[in-house]
């Protein structure tokens, strides 16, 4: 059985509040818990962290290393400017992260069309909404 480590970032957990017609009417919760069901039916087992705080972040993507197969990352804001979230992906190597998005990010503002982690991601999934995450987590569950 596999286990994946499904990490969220900053502003993620206003999902559902935080504007709707960009993030979805959702919350953070049930999207959470559609990943959960959907493992199960893959012979996965998927665990959540979520925290506005990045030392948090890349200490959550440290853990990786030996507690999980495989990552699944949407840093929000931080994706696009934070060296320490990249060089914590980089220095678990030896586990598969993908990164993901809610929004086609290169649709907005020019800021967000940089990824700091692209780089030390095995791949990035944007601009599907919520099904970012369950697309992430079945190319994870295949490879």
């Amino acid at each position: 059985m596999k286990k994946i480590l499904v990490i969220n970032g900053p502003n993620l957990n206003m999902l559902g509040k935080r504007e709707p017609e960009i993030y979805g009417s959702r919350s953070l919760d049930d999207i959470n818990r559609d990943l959960k069901t959907l493992g199960e039916k893959m012979g996965a087992e998927v665990d959540f962290f979520q925290s506005n705080v990045e030392g948090e972040i890349v200490t959550a993507i440290h853990s990786v290393l030996d507690g999980y197969d495989g990552c699944i990352i949407n840093a929000g804001a931080y994706t696009h400017y934070s060296v320490a979230i990249h060089d914590a992906i980089a220095a678990v190597e030896t586990k598969p992260f993908i990164e993901v998005h809610l929004s086609n990010v290169h649709t907005r503002e020019e800021y967000r069309h940089k990824s700091m982690l692209s780089p030390v991601c095995k791949g990035v999934i944007l601009g599907f909404g919520e099904k970012s995450y369950s697309l992430a987590l079945k190319a994870l569950c295949e490879d």
